[in-house]
């Protein structure tokens, strides 16, 4: 896959980062959140150093895409609990058995 060089910016430390070509905006906005967490953990009173800050980010986000995949694993259950009631239900009204003969 193409890559070119993207310039990001965290915390006020400039990074050239390769990124496939289409997915800059992405990085971008991956990069932005990052910079926010890390300038939001760095006021915390209780962290002081800036590997704890990273170390702290990092186990936040680490929790907060463990949670995500949680919760998208609970959604594509109901949603195959769902599509089984439909087909199952659909089954039933086009079954033979069920058609009147008037």
């Amino acid at each position: 896959m193409a890559q070119r060089t993207v310039e990001i910016n965290i915390v006020d430390r400039k990074l050239k980062i390769a990124c496939p070509i289409g997915q800059e905006t992405a990085l971008l906005s991956a990069a932005q959140e990052l910079s926010n967490r890390l300038i939001k953990a760095g006021t915390s009173k209780t962290i002081s150093t800036p590997e704890q800050t990273l170390l702290m980010t990092a186990l936040n986000l680490a929790n907060d895409l463990l949670q995500t995949q949680q919760l998208l694993k609970v959604e594509q259950q109901e949603n195959q609990n769902k599509i089984a009631l439909l087909q199952s239900t659909i089954e039933q009204a086009i079954s033979p058995k069920n058609r009147k003969i008037a």
